[in-house]
């Protein structure tokens, strides 16, 4: 796959070539709808709508030479007042900024009655504080600074208006966001791809991905050309909605936009297959990349692709990977490795995965976190647990946490072990500093317990879990009764597995087999 060109006709594309004639189905009524549910809650943070436009109305022709692209005739003047400016408007921003994220509306006029009124003769002044507060990611006090605007016949034109929704993306606001879009045409101002891109990458962050295929389509429909950018972002949304066809769908229909996809669009949607298990259509993608001549993959792009291969349990595909990347002149770095010793751990390489993670310092490369996780779970799987626990001792001399990741792949390690005991004084070490314990770790401590016939301290675990918000799960109770079963507690383990159901666990096979199996021993020992 790697040595020659992919011309559409390998395995993986061929299975899903059908996807470039199956145009998605975009309902644009779902983005008025979700506009008109939250109109109230939104306009006590932006301005009405009505008031807006009357606003706009009022404003008379002469203002339109004082719009963004009328100012090369008072070029001269702009020069001559060009520091002046500078130091105005970062006077003027740090005094917004020591309001806080949520002033008033009368807190954010006061300080700019004395500015209006040269925002109306010089309006690129009031993008440049927009844009700063959109830096600050404090969307509310720029919707304020709009609103001031607005009341004093500011003329507020698409520049604005894209700071301002650039803001609210960076904050975390989709819902403003969105309004904000609306209202511009409602003002009669047009939305720009600049506008339409910050606003699907706002519904991006807010995990909003039908919504963000609703903008893309309404581009279209008043012709506003999308770019790579908006596409990225679509691909993106795709990817965390876990809508890996979709994204597949609008990679492929690029070209018939006049879009060359770039490294960042294949990138999100290798990594939308990757999330999906689709490894073979991740690693075609990157086969294909080497066919267009206006983009090749970087690191970002193999970062995915290792990462998909990863979750496919591909672990000699995603070695290859890692090797090529010097000959392309690749550096890999600290997620690439990741990626990479993950892949190993998931294939039961504990001596490979060891081996990159040494192999991370000889590059210049500081491992973090998740590499240490993936290698000492690596090294649990392995049934390493000495080593797994010197890993986990390293990592405070490291200067990296111990987290929950790394506590619960050693803990498991020590189940694997049957070192009950170690695993325990892990689990309360967890305990006193702090780090939150999740079903994964109440899982693997309770499996240690029924390696160690340890069935009190199994119960007295799976009794805990409601104590610390967790709510026990099949393996949990499964568990549990393997551990009454090697303790010969029969009534126990039939008592736990008539109690599952009250938990909302279902039995399973694990489960019915140990409580038959206590049953049995049970008998022979009556």
């Amino acid at each position: 796959m790697f040595g020659g060109r992919c011309a559409g006709t390998c395995t993986a594309c061929q299975a899903y070539t059908a996807a470039d004639n199956r145009k998605p189905v975009f309902d644009n009524s779902l983005l008025q709808q979700l506009l008109d549910y939250n109109k109230n809650s939104l306009l006590q943070t932006t301005t009405t709508t009505t008031e807006l436009y009357h606003s706009h109305k009022k404003k008379n022709s002469n203002k339109k030479n004082n719009n963004h692209n009328s100012n090369n005739s008072n070029s001269n003047n702009s020069n001559n007042n060009h520091s002046g400016n500078n130091n105005n408007n970062s006077s003027l921003l740090q005094r917004l900024l020591d309001l806080g994220s949520l002033p008033s509306q009368g807190e954010v006029s006061e300080i700019l009655a004395s500015q209006l009124g040269i925002w109306r003769r010089y309006p690129r002044q009031a993008t440049v504080v927009l844009s700063g507060l959109a830096r600050q990611k404090l969307p509310h006090l720029a919707i304020r600074v709009l609103v001031s605007m607005s009341r004093s016949s500011v003329e507020a034109d698409a520049f604005h208006h894209n700071a301002v929704i650039s803001a609210c993306e960076k904050g975390g606001q989709w819902q403003l966001a969105l309004r904000l879009l609306t209202n511009m045409t409602q003002l009669r101002v047009a939305p720009d791809e600049i506008s339409y891109n910050s606003a699907i990458s706002a519904c991006e962050k807010g995990g909003q991905w039908k919504l963000a295929v609703s903008l893309l389509s309404r581009m279209s429909h008043v012709r506003v050309a999308a770019n790579a950018i908006t596409c990225s972002a679509s691909i993106s949304n795709c990817e965390k909605g876990g809508q890996w066809q979709l994204a597949y769908s609008l990679l492929s229909g690029m070209p018939a936009m006049r879009l060359v996809p770039n490294e960042f669009t294949c990138s999100a949607a290798i990594s939308a297959c990757q999330r999906a298990g689709q490894w073979q259509l991740g690693l075609s993608l990157l086969s294909c990349m080497f066919d267009l001549s206006s983009v090749a993959p970087d690191r970002i792009t193999y970062s995915a692709a290792i990462s998909a291969l990863e979750a496919g349990g591909q672990w000699q595909l995603a070695l290859q990977l890692l090797g090529r990347m010097p000959d392309l002149r690749l550096v890999p770095n600290e997620i690439t490795f990741s990626a990479a010793i993950s892949a190993c751990e998931k294939g039961g390489q504990w001596q490979l995965a060891l081996r990159l993670l040494g192999c991370m310092p000889e590059m210049g490369l500081v491992p973090n976190e998740f590499s240490y996780g993936a290698a000492i779970s690596a090294c649990g799987k392995g049934g390493q647990w000495q080593l797994a626990f010197k890993l986990l001792s390293d990592l405070p001399d490291k200067r990296l946490v111990v987290d929950q990741v790394s506590c619960n792949a050693a803990i498991s390690a020590c189940e694997k072990g049957s070192k009950w005991e170690l695993a325990l004084s892990l689990l309360r070490k967890m305990h006193d500093t702090r780090i939150a314990r999740n079903k994964i770790t109440c899982n693997a401590a309770i499996s240690s317990c029924k390696a160690g016939s340890q069935w009190q301290l199994a119960l007295s675990l799976l009794s805990s879990m409601p104590c610390s918000r967790l709510v026990p799960d099949t393996i949990s109770c499964s568990a549990a009764i393997s551990a009454c079963e090697k303790g010969g507690h029969w009534k126990f383990a039939l008592g736990l597995l008539s109690s599952m159901p009250d938990m909302r666990a279902v039995p399973d096979e694990i489960s019915f087999n140990a409580a038959i199996s206590a049953c049995w021993k049970g008998y022979l020992y009556s």
